[in-house]
């Protein structure tokens, strides 16, 4: 079994202080123009302003409760190695949120909801692909999905709960705020998801490539991606031609926020693994999960 490698501590730096950009682009974008101008959102944030209806709290005081009850519920429904990749984000971002929300500032001058949306997403989308880029993770309703998948659902798709976890989130936000703060709210999401996709991949990919030669149990890492992610996955034998070791190389097709978690999963469990990801225009075939290659 190989040991994951220590990052040298100046990349431990670089990777906290764009970790903190991120926190504090997203905590800007909730308290500066998401709360002025009566927006919901789906995951954590919109739970909050839900609540935050029914309790006596601050928005950020709900926010900081849900995380920890979200890291207690990780601790014992995923386990603790799932709890570490969450725990920095899910108790610092609380806190700056807090800070932000004592500076009372709209960034809009005037009440405009349509263009509060956007903004909001493309803000908070910047935020937490800065986060998702250096390989952190809050601890919001992606943690909600796993859990479901976990225990209720193991034949699910992840993406798929994801999805539907946030669609019961946003229409119980249209229920307490109204049909259009919860249409708002879908804006924001979508906005908010391919802003995260621009971060980590630029603007016109739709697609990537990814190669995997794997070090150990590769066997479980395409399990992962034909289960968890719910791609097709092909694998082949190469061999090193310094050392002749041979190893074995999977590929696959995914979305760029998918490519995320899958690197994710490999530095947890295969961290002496070798990873390429390449863009791709686009793809073809039946049964692949894009496009059909008879329809077009």
């Amino acid at each position: 079994m190989g040991t994951k490698e220590k990052k040298p501590l100046k990349l431990v730096a670089i990777d906290l202080a764009i970790v903190l950009l991120g926190c504090c682009l997203w905590a800007f974008g909730a308290t500066a123009i998401m709360l002025p101008n009566g927006l919901s959102d789906g995951g954590i944030s919109g739970i909050a302003r839900i609540l935050q209806q029914f309790l006596p709290f601050s928005f950020s005081i709900i926010y900081y409760g849900l995380s920890l009850i979200m890291l207690v519920l990780a601790y014992f429904f995923l386990g603790p190695k799932e709890v570490r990749k969450i725990l920095f984000v899910g108790l610092i971002y609380p806190v700056i949120l807090l800070g932000f929300e004592q500076v009372p500032f709209a960034l809009l001058e005037h009440n405009d909801t349509i263009l509060a949306a956007i903004f909001y997403g493309v803000i908070g989308g910047t935020g937490t692909g800065l986060m998702l880029w250096r390989g952190y993770s809050s601890a919001g309703t992606d943690c909600i999905a796993k859990i479901l998948k976990k225990n209720l659902f193991p034949e699910a798709n992840l993406s798929k709960l994801l999805l539907g976890t946030n669609c019961v989130i946003i229409i119980s936000s249209g229920l307490v705020f109204g049909r259009n703060i919860a249409l708002y709210a879908l804006i924001t999401t979508y906005i908010s998801s391919r802003m995260v996709d621009v971060v980590l991949f630029g603007f016109e990919t739709k697609v990537v490539r990814i190669e995997i030669i794997a070090n150990e149990k590769p066997e479980e890492t395409a399990k992962y991606i034909m289960e968890e992610i719910g791609r097709g996955v092909s694998n082949s034998e190469v061999v090193g031609a310094y050392t002749g070791v041979s190893h074995t190389k999977l590929t696959t097709f995914c979305s760029p926020r998918e490519s995320t978690l899958i690197r994710r999963y490999i530095a947890a469990h295969d961290p002496k693994a070798f990873v390429t990801v390449s863009r791709v225009d686009s793809v073809w075939g039946r049964g692949s999960g894009f496009h059909d290659l008879i329809e077009e």
